[in-house]
């Protein structure tokens, strides 16, 4: 069985509000990110009081009202499917600030955090002023929704950005890593992958491995699993005939993005 590989929990909601995936220091090998990904009937209401973490509030499918007690955001969201592939609202929370959530219609919400001291202001991440990127060439060809970048003082740590690969590509790739903080040539920066997949019934594949291979994990993910990556490279295969969507969490001790190739398979970049 994987230590990775995380399937979403089926078990029935409790007054309107389903816990499908829960990532934590507690029961994952991550120190700096966590995950929950929680379903909301209409009208359901999800609380929580953060301590020393920040969280990003992904408002992922549906209509929410995001409040933390000062600020009130209310009706975000703009999709009913990911696979509409335009950008959706988010809401950042500082640590030590109790938010809640409420659902407007039917909803599912992704909630990332990070270990946070300093206090920030509470911001409203418009789907509007979301960066759209479209990386990759030949059957590497994926497009990027970036909600928090290293680069963004919204956030102390936390990066959050979500990618679609068309059936037929590759994702995460050339492989690549950023298990060393050894900056200016790579970060340290923890991940996880939300996945979902179109038509639902489709897979991708997902390797984890390090150089000296004391990880070296490849699993068959299914709509929405979560893939946990504390170190080592991490690409992602989508078969022909389904498209792949995935939402990443990363952070770690400094927010830097600088990641490594994998040199044996670099030179795929620089085919013409």
């Amino acid at each position: 069985m994987s230590k990775l590989l995380r399937k979403p929990n089926t078990a029935e909601s409790a007054a309107g509000v389903t816990i499908v995936h829960e990532v934590t220091s507690a029961n994952s090998p991550l120190e700096y990110v966590g995950l929950k990904v929680v379903d909301l009937a209409a009208g359901a209401t999800y609380k929580e009081e953060l301590g020393k973490i920040e969280c990003c509030i992904v408002a992922l499918t549906g209509k929410i009202n995001v409040t933390d007690q000062e600020e009130t955001f209310e009706n975000i969201g703009t999709r009913e499917s990911v696979f509409e592939k335009k950008p959706t609202d988010s809401v950042y929370v500082s640590n030590d600030r109790i938010f809640e959530v409420t659902a407007v219609s039917q909803a599912r919400v992704v909630l990332c955090y990070s270990p946070s001291e300093k206090q920030l202001p509470t911001k409203l991440i418009k789907a509007e002023d979301t960066q759209v990127e479209h990386r990759g060439k030949y059957s590497n060809k994926r497009m990027v929704h970036n909600f928090l970048t290293d680069s963004d003082p919204t956030a102390n740590s936390l990066l959050v950005v979500e990618v679609y690969t068309d059936g037929g590509n590759w994702s995460s790739y050339p492989p690549h890593k950023h298990d060393q903080d050894n900056l200016p040539h790579e970060s340290f920066l923890e991940e996880t992958y939300y996945h979902e997949m179109n038509p639902r019934q489709g897979f991708v594949f997902q390797r984890v491995y390090t150089d000296d291979r004391t990880l070296d994990e490849t699993m068959a993910v299914e709509n929405g699993d979560v893939v946990v990556v504390p170190a080592g490279y991490h690409p992602v295969a989508v078969p022909d005939g389904y498209d792949s969507y995935y939402l990443n969490v990363m952070a770690g001790p400094t927010k830097i993005w600088k990641f490594h190739n994998e040199p044996a398979h670099e030179w795929i970049l620089d085919r013409k």
